[in-house]
């Protein structure tokens, strides 16, 4: 049966305030008390906590508030649990040094984010002795020749930013599972249209700061996996997020909780329009990549994927040739038509525009920019829903004319 991450977010969302409210209520406290001394041993030892006892000890360990967010983002992803973080790249950076130390190994695809790519290329080489090997996931033969006894980790975006390349979970997963590594998915693109737990992936990462905050107003992030493993991220003596301490405060937990469930309606509204936008993008001779589009190289992958009703996403590229004509297309669709804003991110309600190799992506050579596909004229657009698409493509359209895009 397919899986519907709505009605699995449904399923869960029966957590009342303590006085009867039909919304969760916000703990703030960042100690609890404990009913016998003789608990907190117990907890300290990882043998009482929220799933077993009901107990809670700090609010940098488990916040009551944070936890029950945690299980709304795992109904979604079709996982255990989870549990939130303050940023999309701490949650990143927890799951992968809780899987990794020096000497190790990961095998990550070379399109993605810049921050991440930074953090893998840069950071963990350098201080933690971690080795990464960068390759173009849609080539599984290229995964599995980099994966090695010494790989801990396969590290992909289930849609890549910026280069919409498709990865191909059920096949990244066996190549990582028959060696012995995690597949590590970062679904920040496409929340509701994939679960890649449901295809193999062992832990799905989020920037909860994008799609699913909606409204570019809160920086958090989230990791999904087993309960294992986010008993491990939470271990007093071992865990990454326990120890490394990126803390989600309780208020911002609830506020994320009140827009997951009208995150499918958003994600639906998004993909519908970037969709209509692509086509006509794409008769009229634009150089666009979005995976909805037949033409798309990964498009039937993608179609046997995405949960049934939401389509596919609400990002697409389009290559303007060139920097300059980028950034003349970007400067007159904000300050000639007032179509969206030139802003990095993604997943707000109105358009954000930006020139990846100029910005998201800046962090990479330009070796590795030609590498990932990532030209310099790319720009990454963030379809909102303000407005009518009817007023919107108009706009669109017209900037386009403007730069002798089209006729």
């Amino acid at each position: 049966m397919p899986f519907d991450p709505v009605q699995s977010l449904s399923r869960v969302r029966h957590e009342f305030g303590e006085h009867g409210g039909v919304n969760m209520s916000i703990e703030a406290s960042t100690t609890y008390t404990v009913m016998d001394a003789g608990i907190m041993p117990e907890i300290f030892q990882g043998r009482m906590g929220p799933d077993s006892g009901g107990c809670f000890l700090y609010g940098r360990h488990f916040n009551p508030t944070v936890y029950v967010l945690g299980r709304y983002l795992a109904a979604i992803e079709g996982t255990e649990t989870g549990y939130a973080t303050s940023s999309g790249i701490s949650a990143i950076s927890c799951a992968i040094m809780q899987l990794c130390g020096p000497g190790d190994e990961i095998v990550a695809s070379n399109a993605i984010y810049g921050g991440t790519f930074a953090l893998l290329k840069e950071y963990l080489p350098l201080k933690a002795g971690i080795k990464v090997k960068f390759v173009d996931v849609s080539d599984p033969d290229a995964v599995k020749r980099a994966v090695t006894e010494k790989t801990k980790v396969v590290y992909t975006e289930s849609i890549s930013n910026p280069t919409m390349v498709v990865a191909d979970i059920p096949k990244l997963a066996q190549i990582a599972h028959d060696s012995g590594a995690k597949l590590i998915v970062d679904n920040t693109f496409s929340p509701m249209l994939m679960s890649p737990a449901q295809h193999g992936a062992d832990i799905v990462v989020h920037s909860l700061t994008k799609f699913i905050g909606g409204c570019s107003d809160i920086i958090a992030g989230a990791v999904c996996s087993s309960k294992e493993f986010i008993t491990e991220l939470m271990d007093l003596h071992t865990g990454s997020i326990m120890l490394l301490g990126p803390t989600m405060d309780p208020r911002v937990a609830f506020d994320l909780s009140l827009r997951l469930p009208h995150l499918g309606l958003r994600m639906k509204e998004h993909s519908r329009r970037a969709q209509v936008f692509c086509e006509r993008l794409e008769s009229r001779g634009i150089d666009v990549s979005y995976p909805g589009l037949a033409s798309h190289p990964q498009h039937s992958l993608l179609q046997t994927l995405v949960n049934d009703g939401f389509g596919y996403g609400g990002l697409f590229a389009i290559d303007l040739g060139s920097k300059e004509r980028a950034f003349e297309f970007m400067n007159d669709l904000q300050q000639n038509e007032g179509f969206g804003f030139l802003a990095v991110s993604l997943g707000y309600f109105d358009t954000l525009m930006s020139c990846s190799a100029s910005s998201t992506s800046s962090e990479l050579s330009d070796e590795d920019l030609h590498d990932a596909g990532i030209r310099p004229g790319l720009v990454r657009i963030s379809l909102g829903y303000t407005g009518t698409l009817e007023d919107r493509w108009a706009q669109f359209e017209r900037a386009l004319r403007r730069v002798e895009m089209i006729d």
